[in-house]
């Protein structure tokens, strides 16, 4: 008996629960990394101390309670973390990102998500919760052994017998703070010095920061940014940054005035812009089983002008970063979404502008007005008018919300009534993953690919363009289609990742630089009143685009507004910048590697379309840099009324 109780009094045996707590959170994060499959992105001896470290980090508190305290303590930090774990890993199934503060304040948006979200787990994700079963069946078998033995107050007491004195639990709590201290920052400026040189400076991309920190560092680091830019108050903008800025934005505006034939020509016109979801461009033209997949766009292309090279430039906020980038001219940001972090913050946007020039402005959304904060941010942004799920009747339930089919219908009906020259901004939704089209209304055979995630996802983009066409017939029918300018665009990917549905469906093998594009190009379709400039432009262009461009057409100079983005209308070299670092200027192509070490990323020749030497994409790879900062700083800082102040008159 006396042994028993010397053993229950050494220090390995009373932190075994914390020691095996500590192993079994490695084994999670090792789970998670090695789900993530991303490139270049690997996990050595260093990364191991670096998410050891961390656990200590999280966890050391523990070791200051009492033994019982300690078992709940250990237990809730279990689920907590495993929670964790798990959300990022399914996060990251659907964005390629991880879950960051500003994601956490959208998290009523989680549950929006649905069948999504359940499309995303995988069987092989119940390893992460093994330990909780494993825990419950020997919690199950003491219980069962201690009524039956009679030894629960023997334990107990041995238990109080053995508690270590507060002094004591405190220097061994602060002691595995220290160790975890140094094992976690340790190796990262190690890196940080080395191949990582400026990283936590640029952070262009979470990728880049879990490859240092770990997963659990990440968010110790995006929880110290995210209080450091909020808490932190306003930042100032130098002197020689705001000349710098001053001095770039007055040359992009100079660079998009250009006083040609189709300056102005459509002054006055009506204004319908569609912005729809997943819409992609590798499928325009093509056919499946004989049928064309976009009849109804392929049709509209004839008389309409088709951006063949047309970029979505989104991040983590997906549909609301291309409507933000669209309508603003700005890089959407690295992490969260411009509508939720920032929608007090002042923009030069197309509807505020088009406003103040006699438009009548709606936006038009057939779901709840909370999502992306769009109720907060659109009135922020000059609409007249939000048309959500309340002012629609759901006639045709499909998918999320309402039909396209019907959508379209009944937006027209609300356009008609309005004032015109009106501006209205239309986002579709049927063809949101998961792209499950009841039976009934589903048109496309996609043979070998029915009944597949890529089959459903042709299905739903050919109902899309099915609605589009009976949009087009609505507007000749209501009197709109003379006098109107369409613009219609994909927001962002279908999350289809997988090379070999790409490969089997257009019946060769992809490289690398055909898998970028694919997966980032969307269609861009331009129909003006009078159908004229009709054709394929090969140009590189962007969703920063379309607010000038549509100023171009309706005679209103841009130059005087804070914008990134191209007039399409304009000569001159094109320049496209995606928020991952990527670039195109029509002549090269910039991959980066998720590192963000510009010499592992791939520069490509497009007329060749093979690697080319690195070095030709330096120049431009920081001018791309330069802009995506300039666009965070201009954001988070709110800095354009500032600019404005000191700005002389253009």
């Amino acid at each position: 008996m006396k042994s028993n109780h010397f053993i229950r009094k050494l220090p390995a045996y009373r932190h075994f629960e914390y020691i095996v707590f500590i192993l079994i959170i490695f084994f999670k994060l090792v789970i998670l990394h090695n789900n993530l499959h991303a490139r270049y992105i690997d996990m050595n001896l260093l990364d191991d101390v670096i998410a050891i470290g961390s656990i200590l980090l999280v966890s050391f508190w523990t070791l200051w309670l009492p033994r019982r305290g300690r078992s709940f303590a250990l237990l809730f930090l279990n689920v907590l973390l495993t929670g964790l774990i798990f959300a990022d890993l399914v996060y990251y199934r659907y964005f390629g990102d991880f879950i960051t503060v500003p994601v956490l304040l959208q998290a009523g948006q989680v549950g929006e998500l649905g069948d999504s979200i359940l499309s995303l787990i995988s069987f092989s994700d119940l390893w992460l919760v093994a330990d909780w079963i494993v825990w419950l069946a020997i919690k199950c078998g003491l219980s069962i052994y201690r009524r039956r033995d009679g030894v629960r107050s023997h334990i107990r007491s041995a238990r109080e017998g053995g508690r270590p004195r507060r002094l004591s639990r405190f220097i061994q709590g602060l002691a595995v703070f220290a160790l975890g201290f140094v094992l976690t920052l340790g190796p990262i400026r190690f890196y940080a010095a080395t191949w990582a040189v400026g990283l936590f400076e640029g952070a262009w991309w979470n990728i880049s920061l879990y490859n240092v920190t770990g997963l659990l560092g990440f968010h110790y680091y995006d929880a110290y940014r995210y209080a450091k830019e909020h808490l932190g108050g306003k930042p100032n903008l130098m002197a020689d940054e705001k000349e710098k800025f001053a001095s770039w934005f007055r040359q992009a505006g100079e660079s998009r005035t250009e006083n040609n034939d189709t300056f102005a020509a459509y002054q006055g016109s009506n204004v319908l812009v569609v912005q729809v979801e997943a819409f992609m461009n590798f499928m325009i033209g093509k056919e499946i089983g004989g049928q064309e997949i976009t009849p109804n766009f392929n049709k509209l292309m004839q008389e309409s002008l088709y951006y063949s090279n047309y970029y979505h430039q989104t991040g983590q906020g997906r549909t609301s970063d291309a409507d933000f980038s669209s309508q603003s001219s700005l890089h959407p940001l690295p992490t969260g979404s411009v509508f939720v972090r920032y929608p007090d913050h002042t923009y030069d946007v197309l509807p505020q502008i088009l406003k103040s020039a006699g438009y009548e402005t709606a936006a038009f959304h057939a779901y709840e007005g909370s999502f992306w904060n769009r109720t907060n941010m659109y009135k922020a942004m000059g609409y007249d008018r939000f048309y959500s799920k309340k002012d629609y009747q759901m006639d045709e339930s499909l998918g999320w919300s309402l039909g396209d089919k019907s959508f379209f219908r009944q937006s027209l009906e609300f356009m008609v009534a309005e004032p015109q020259p009106f501006y209205s901004f239309l986002i579709t939704l049927s063809s949101h993953h998961p792209y499950s089209l009841p039976a009934s209304i589903r048109e496309l055979d996609t043979g070998e690919f029915k009944d597949t995630l890529f089959g459903n996802y042709l299905e739903s983009i050919h109902y899309a363009d099915a609605a589009l066409g009976e949009l087009v017939e609505g507007m000749k029918r209501d009197g709109l289609w003379e006098n109107t300018i369409l613009y219609v665009y994909g927001d962002h990917d279908n999350s289809i990742t997988e090379q070999a549905n790409y490969e089997k469906f257009l019946g060769k093998p992809l490289s690398e630089l055909d898998m970028h594009q694919i997966m980032n190009q969307v269609p861009l379709l331009i129909h003006l009143p009078d159908g004229k400039a009709a054709g394929v432009y090969d140009q590189p262009a962007g969703q920063l685009d379309m607010a000038p461009s549509l100023m171009h057409l309706l005679g209103i100079p841009s130059d005087a507004y804070y914008m990134m983005g191209n007039n399409l209308f304009a000569s001159g070299d094109k320049f496209v910048v995606l928020r991952s670092g990527a670039f195109t200027d029509g002549k090269l192509y910039y991959i980066p590697s998720p590192d963000n070490l510009f010499e592992n990323g791939n520069c490509y020749d497009l007329t060749t379309r093979e690697k080319t030497d690195i070095e030709r994409c330096r120049i431009p790879h920081e001018e791309a840099k330069e802009r995506l900062q300039m666009s965070d700083k201009l954001i988070m800082g709110d800095f354009i009324p500032e600019l404005k102040e000191g700005a002389p008159s253009r």
